[in-house]
Order: C-alpha cells, then structure tokens, then sequence
C-alpha cells in the first residue's frame, strides 16, 4: 500500500466570500464608539484556534483610547496544555503587548477568576464612586456572551445573563450593564456590556476567510460546508489523519470522506445516497466540539503578526479600500514571479 502524502498547501478559492460585515455590525460598532467615554476597560475576546485572523482591527481604531484585555476564548478546543501550546501563548502575549493576554475555558472556574481578578484590580485601580464599567467586544461567536455569563456564575452564582448560542448574530445589540463583581473595600462594583460580534469589512485573503468559517464566525450558509470540511480536512492531514479513522482512511477526498461518515451515520437520501451537505456540517461540528484534535489554525511564530501586518491593516478598511489593496496585493505578486 501506498503511503498517504497530505497536501502540504491549500489551494487559492477565489470564489470564496470576504465578506459578512453586516448592518447590526456597524450599528454595533457606532454604539460602541458613543459609550467609550463612559468605559474603563475594554475586554476584547479572540478565538484562541485563531489568534491572528480573529483580531479586528476596527476595535483598535474605534475603542484604541481605552485600557484593553485581551481574553483568547475556547482555549479548551484548541490547546493540548503541552510545553509547546505554553511557548505559543508566550508569543502570543508578546504579540499584545503592552496590553495583558489571558487564555480561557470558561467552563474552566480557575481561568474564568484569573479574569474576574483583574477586572478588580483594574476597577480598584480606576476609583469610581458609582463603580466601573466595562465592556466585552469581539468577532461572532467568540465567545463574548459566554465569558459574561461565567464571570457573573462564578463571581456572584447567579444563572446567565445573556443569550448564547452555537451560530453568530445571537446578540444583535448593546445590553445594559450587567453586574459581574459586588461592592466591596477595594471597588464599588464592576459591570460589564455585552455587544454585537463585529465582522471585518473585507477580509483579504481565502484562507482566513475559510479559517473563520471553520470556527463559526459566519453562518454555515456563507461559506460552502463541503468546502469548509475540505479545508478541516487538509489541517487534520497535516497533523493526524487518525482523527476522523472512524470515518475512512486517510484521503485527501473530502468526498470520499464524507461518503465514509454519512454511511457510518446512516446520512442518506432517497435511493441510499449520501447526503453530503449534512456529512459536511457533522464533520465540522465534531471539530469544533473537539471532538477530532485540538489545534491552533494560525501560524504562532515571533515574527508571523509582523509577516500579517499588511493583511491584518486591510481587514480594517472599508470594502473599496480592501479590495482594491487585495488586487494591487496581487498584481504586484505576479510581477515579482515573472
């Protein structure tokens, strides 16, 4: 038998959409912007699968006056807790700097106080009369609404506050402030904001595009789910094809596949053919429920969010601007090759 080789890079897609910058996402971010005067810490969450493509660049032209802690969500889905994944979060927090970086299971009560301990410390620090306020920002479906609701659980037992759930665009807009830490001698309390997740307007590359879709920051309609899975396919090959060994041998074939899992699962249209679309998002959620490895999807290297500077800039213009940068981007490339 052959040895299997992985596909060792992912082909280019020009047919997938940049786009899901939507009308409750600049409304959101106009909201946003009104209240920062009235705000002492800004907690912006990131995916932690995805510590690079999931940071917007709109929060730090919007909100860049305030304190800001970074909060990687959803650590519990892309770290092994091995010395290796412990070096990447080291780059990571120097990536951030000066701002503070912690990493988090919200399930997890320890990461969970780490938070709550410093939004204390920051609301000592800060003195207000009639207590501090803050507020959570980040891409869809982060995990913002997720981390709020377990730092009021474990700060004050209290059930959850805000909506969750497993698709973006749950909350469409700002709450009121909602209680996180009580009065005590070191503070008059903390309260915290929830907001709408706010897309990027254009994102310039496929591979990011496909990232966030793997991840759940779009809908699963935006983005094909067979070529999503793909994508899911090529990140498992390159680590352990035995992730989805339940399912097939190792192929590079999503379709053959998908065809595997849709028979084991007994995913079937009329006449026995397997339904490929519903294989599809299967495959996925079982990655996205770790279920099939946990890994980070960017590359975590020193000088990698430098190599991004460029792209990471256009994420943050307007959809002409990025476009147009994308082209010239582009043509310059080809230019180089020949």
């Amino acid at each position: 038998m052959a040895t299997f080789v992985p596909r060792r890079v992912y082909p280019h897609l020009d047919s997938i959409p940049r786009s899901y910058y939507l009308g409750h996402h600049a409304a959101g971010l106009t909201k946003m912007k009104s209240l920062i005067n009235q705000i002492d810490l800004v907690i912006e969450c990131r995916d932690y699968r995805t510590p690079l493509v999931s940071r917007n660049p709109l929060f730090e032209e919007t909100l860049g006056e305030r304190p800001r802690l970074i909060v990687y969500t959803k650590q519990d889905l892309g770290s092994t807790y091995t010395a290796l994944d412990q070096a990447k979060e080291e780059i990571i927090r120097q990536w951030d700097r000066p701002s503070s970086a912690l990493f988090a299971d919200v399930k997890d009560r320890n990461a969970v106080r780490q938070v709550l301990r410093f939004a204390k410390d920051h609301a000592a620090a800060s003195n207000h009369l009639v207590g501090s306020r803050m507020m959570v920002v980040g891409m869809p479906n982060v995990g913002k609404s997720s981390l709020l609701n377990a730092l009021r659980n474990v700060s004050l037992g209290l059930k959850k506050a805000a909506r969750t759930g497993d698709q973006p665009g749950i909350t469409r807009k700002i709450a009121s402030g909602v209680k996180i830490v009580e009065k005590d001698k070191e503070s008059e309390g903390v309260y915290l904001l929830d907001t709408p997740g706010v897309f990027v307007p254009y994102v310039p590359d496929a591979e990011s595009m496909l990232k966030l879709a793997l991840c759940g920051n779009v809908k699963d309609t935006v983005v094909p789910p067979t070529t999503i899975a793909d994508y899911l396919l090529f990140h498992l090959n390159l680590r352990d094809p035995s992730f989805y060994s339940m399912f097939s041998e190792p192929s590079n074939d999503v379709h053959q596949v998908l065809d595997g899992l849709a028979r084991k699962q007994g995913r079937l249209k009329k006449g026995g053919f397997p339904d490929m679309e519903a294989a599809a998002l299967q495959f996925i959620q079982r990655w996205r429920a770790g279920g099939m490895g946990r890994f980070i999807l960017d590359e975590v290297a020193e000088d990698a969010l430098d190599r991004r500077k460029d792209t990471l800039e256009g994420f943050g213009r307007s959809m002409h601007q990025a476009r147009k940068a994308s082209k010239g981007a582009r043509r310059h490339a080809a230019l180089e090759a020949n």
